[in-house]
């Protein structure tokens, strides 16, 4: 008997699946609203319409700019569906910064919430922007109007904005105009920028759907689950959670912004089982909950206690936040994901956050195994793979890695060499197989000759019991090429001298690598997706040093 051919799967079928197998379960969920499965797709269609209704084609780019929301979950479905093109864009950027991206992606159509309609009206003409969606409705506004049975609004330069609703409403009854292949790009995701302006990632709709698989697996999620997502879908970060739990028909239930205690309060009233937080982020809901690191006599935090699962990611986690995590929440699985929106890597699954002994301690601090079909090698800067023990930086072949940058193919050469995707990152594989991060490759600190690297050192000073938080950089200095700064926020009534905290991180580590100026701030400039911005950091120093007394 002859094999059956199953044809290669893309972000499509999950959508069509959903609404077969799970059409009453809500997909998405905000502010008291909701869209089932069955009507995401219907939705979804329906975008996809009325855009083939305005010109638009498969292939063709779509821009989104706007704040975590159902209708940008509509639209994210309506590209997954028909193969359209979804460039998101980051809303916390300057408008120069927004502009360079919308350059670079070339959308014909962009849909943007009203608060930054302002800064697309400005780029409207330049771009040659045929449409312009408004995301939220205007059918408050005063001066809205009625064209074409569509609210529009002026969007001030002269150009018209309609509305989502009667957009999407007005084409409730068209078939599908065209399909999503595999081989279609699904979406242009741009980097956060870390290390230089950020860059188009494509991702591919067999990618994607690989991606969501893959997270659905190590979330072990299902239709009853719902994970809340504070960090912002237009990152590949909160869009592969949604993906995830999606993958087994299961909810995403969205906040505009994180807020501790609005989290504590909406897991226990919307039911959420499952939560994706950077390191930052789930300190602070601990510590709004009274049980942050070094709370006396930590116990479970009733809000939480439906929680199933907990997914760390973006950033490394430190020892005592951990801890108090656990402690917070002895009932829930813990799970540490390390990847890049170039490709995600490897995970530190649940099994290996509990027991105790050396072990726990050397797993505790790594990121876990490459994903299945995940290849991972650590390469010295010759190109030869490193043994076990020995840093070097972390390459990886997966099927869920990205495609290339977009109108960059220079970069892209360099980062896709013979298969491998070159991250940038420097890491280290232990005996076991475990990757444990080292550093940025940019983040290393070369000081008299010696590498240094900042993760290391920020380890070391968190220790002390005056920092709650620390960001460790390389600066300018004559004698040594760079040396070791230390940008510390402190605890309240918390107090230290550059002297102290040197002495103190001397007992952790060699002494060289020990800071030789510290800084202190009110707070660390962080990107949306919760990682430290220390390119911004650099430059804040730069610009105003604040050094400690010695």
């Amino acid at each position: 008997m002859p094999t059956k051919h199953i044809p290669d799967p893309c972000l499509a079928d999950i959508l069509r699946r959903n609404a077969e197998r799970f059409g009453d379960v809500p997909a998405y969920l905000y502010e008291g609203r909701s869209v089932t499965h069955r009507e995401l797709l219907r939705r979804a269609t329906a975008i996809a319409a009325a855009l083939a209704r305005a010109g638009l084609r498969r292939q063709d780019r779509v821009a989104l700019l706007g704040r975590n929301s159902i209708a940008f979950g509509e639209v994210l479905a309506a590209g997954q569906l028909s193969g359209i093109v979804i460039a998101t864009v980051n809303f916390r950027l300057a408008a120069p910064e927004i502009a360079r991206i919308l350059t670079d992606a070339k959308p014909r159509a962009i849909f943007v919430d009203a608060e930054f309609l302002p800064i697309v009206a400005a780029l409207r003409a330049e771009l040659g922007l045929e449409l312009v969606v408004r995301l939220d409705d205007p059918a408050a506004s005063p001066d809205g109007a009625s064209v074409n049975g569509a609210s529009v609004a002026a969007d001030g330069a002269g150009g018209e904005v309609v509305g989502l609703a009667e957009f999407r409403d007005a084409a409730l009854d068209d078939a599908l105009p065209f399909a999503a292949r595999p081989d279609d790009i699904a979406c242009l995701i741009y980097t956060s920028g870390t290390t230089g302006r950020p860059k188009g990632c494509i991702m591919g709709q067999r990618e994607m759907f690989r991606v969501g698989q893959t997270m659905n697996v190590e979330m072990r999620t299902g239709s009853d689950d719902r994970i809340l997502l504070v960090m912002p879908l237009f990152h590949i970060g909160a869009m592969a959670m949604a993906f995830g739990l999606h993958a087994r028909g299961g909810t995403a239930v969205l906040h505009r912004q994180f807020d501790p205690a609005a989290l504590l309060a909406t897991v226990p009233a919307d039911g959420i089982t499952v939560l994706h937080l950077a390191p930052s982020m789930l300190q602070a809901v601990l510590t709004e909950a009274g049980a942050g690191p070094g709370a006396a006599e930590p116990e479970p935090v009733a809000a939480l206690r439906g929680v199933r699962s907990i997914v760390y990611s973006a950033a490394p986690i430190t020892a005592p936040t951990l801890a108090a995590a656990l402690a917070a929440m002895p009932e829930t699985g813990f799970l540490n994901l390390y990847g890049q929106t170039e490709v995600i890597t490897s995970g530190l699954p649940r099994e290996l956050h509990r027991g105790s002994g050396p072990d726990r301690d050397r797993r505790l601090t790594s990121v876990g195994f490459p994903y299945p079909d995940t290849e991972i090698r650590i390469l010295d800067d010759d190109g030869v793979e490193c043994p076990p023990g020995v840093p070097g930086e972390i390459v990886v072949a997966s099927p869920a890695m990205f495609r290339g940058y977009w109108n960059d193919s220079a970069t892209t050469g360099v980062t896709l060499a013979d298969g491998w995707c070159h991250t940038g990152d420097v890491g280290v594989l232990d005996e076991e197989g475990l990757l444990h991060l080292v550093d940025r490759k940019k983040d290393v600190i070369i000081s008299g000759g010696e590498n240094i690297y900042s993760l290391e050192v920020e380890d070391a000073v968190l220790t002390h019991p005056a920092v709650v938080q620390c960001a460790v950089v390389g600066v300018p200095d004559e004698r040594w090429g760079e040396a070791v700064c230390a940008v510390v926020v402190l605890a309240a009534g918390g107090d230290l001298t550059s002297g102290e905290l040197r002495e103190h991180v001397a007992t952790k580590i060699a002494r060289y690598k020990s800071p030789r100026s510290a800084v202190i701030v009110d707070e660390l400039p962080v990107l949306p997706t919760g990682k430290i911005d220390k390119k911004a950091l650099r430059a804040r120093l730069a610009a105003a040093p604040r050094e400690v007394p010695a």
